[in-house]
């Protein structure tokens, strides 16, 4: 089941709706493909650290275990923090909202609004109903999601009466655009797309010999996705014209015009809508761990900690829902998509710089698996998402400052569960304790 979760976290909103953004500044074949090239090699990078922290701390949370462990309660507080409010319950919108657009442009009197809010709530209830049932769905939903995307490039590549004439080798003055800040920006879009990655971090605690099993879901999970990626945006750009795509949010639905006519479009719109319910169900089955970690450390959240009568965390999965639903009901498509993925790629940088720390602070844990060539793969991560969150920074200073304040109301909420063990909160094991 978690190499379900990782690949169906990390296919979804992304890549079925950001090549309309990259089309703004780039209509070179070929670094459009590096894009993607580049966006998965960081992802893998980044899955290869994961793996080797997943492996050596192997409990479930993710970020929040891990930065806890190895800098302070507070930083692993504050990372929780964002996975619960940014990290699962944004993307999870994102994915919903997607979703209701794709079909609504099908059937238009629905509303993508409400197809959005109703598609959370009934896999909310699906997920905290028992643990079969949640894992059964989600690994059907996965190789159906697989299924439909490798049907729609193989019928897509023989289909299309003309191709478009883009070019994908290497042309003159496409070199400037790979170290452009057109790059820089579109990079942003595919970091987003490649989220994800580090999903089964966040389930470790309910994976068989997670040692063993970790980094081979995490390296094997994110190269897959990396080839669906590719192959995808290469169909997209092979069947449909560029002029038809730039600025859109529903590619799959533009290029399957181009493909199949009205009809054969309106089916592909329900059927890449039906691929986005799994990137939903994964998001609400894994976010709602980090919440139910949080529980079991901290007092205050306590409630967040307790399993329904089937072991599942319900309440945690209750209270994602209804932060997700609060997305939907009130931010725009591309407020959340920036804001979101500044702050994660703040969270995942420090994360992968940890595994520096770690191994100086701890250098006798047992490591089960040591990430292959360390240390150019932490290296290479940390300077591609560097060097993107430094340009949103710069060129985008709102959208950085929402995902900071976030940060900041993540530390003072820290500070409350402090006060509040100080005043004779319910007692038991805490991570204010260590």
């Amino acid at each position: 089941m978690a190499g379900a979760v990782v690949v169906a976290n990390m296919i979804g909103t992304g890549v079925f709706t950001s090549l309309g953004f990259q089309l703004l500044d780039i209509q070179s074949g070929f670094v459009l493909m590096m894009l993607w090239v580049v966006g998965g090699f960081t992802a893998l990078c980044g899955a290869l650290t994961y793996a080797e922290l997943g492996a050596a701390l192997p409990r479930s949370g993710g970020e929040y275990n891990f930065l806890t462990e190895i800098y302070h309660p507070a930083a692993g507080f504050i990372s929780g923090w964002i996975s619960a409010t940014i990290g699962f319950a944004a993307p999870t919108a994102l994915a919903a909202i997607t979703f209701g657009t794709y079909l609504s442009s099908v059937f238009p009197a629905l509303s993508p609004t409400w197809l959005a809010a109703l598609l959370v709530i009934l896999l909310t209830f699906v997920h905290t109903s028992n643990r079969g049932t949640s894992g059964r769905v989600q690994l059907i939903l996965t190789q159906l999601k697989l299924l439909l995307i490798a049907i729609f490039c193989f019928l897509a590549w023989f289909m299309v009466a003309t191709p478009q004439p883009i070019r994908f080798l290497p042309q003159t003055g496409d070199g400037d655009l790979l170290v452009s800040g057109a790059f820089a920006v579109s990079l942003i879009y595919v970091n987003y797309a490649y989220t994800g990655w580090n999903a089964a971090t966040y389930l470790s605690g309910e994976i068989e010999n997670p040692q063993r099993n970790i980094p081979r879901i995490l390296i094997i999970g994110t190269m897959l996705v990396m080839v669906v990626y590719v192959a995808l945006n290469f169909i997209f750009l092979y069947v449909a014209p560029i002029d038809a795509m730039v600025g859109k949010v529903e590619i799959g639905y533009v290029a399957a015009q181009y493909v199949f006519g009205e009809i054969g479009a309106a089916i592909m719109g329900v059927m890449l809508s039906l691929l986005l319910i799994s990137t939903v169900s994964a998001m609400i089955l894994a976010g709602p761990r980090v919440l139910q970690v949080i529980g079991q450390d901290f007092p205050a959240f306590r409630l967040l900690a307790g399993n329904n009568r089937n072991d599942i965390p319900a309440i945690a999965i209750a209270a994602q829902a209804v932060v997700t639903l609060g997305f939907i009901l009130t931010a725009s498509f591309e407020s959340i998509l920036v804001f979101s993925g500044f702050t994660l790629g703040i969270n995942t940088l420090f994360t992968v710089a940890g595994i520096f720390v770690l191994r100086w602070r701890r250098p006798d844990l047992p490591r089960p698996y040591r990430t292959w060539l360390y240390p150019l793969p932490p290296l290479i991560y940390l300077t591609v998402t560097g060097w993107t969150l430094a340009y949103i920074l710069w060129h985008r200073p709102a959208e950085a400052w929402i995902g900071l304040a976030v940060i900041i109301l993540g530390a003072i909420f820290y500070l409350g569960t402090i006060w509040f063990n100080r005043l004779g909160g319910p007692r038991g094991d805490s991570a204010l304790s260590d």
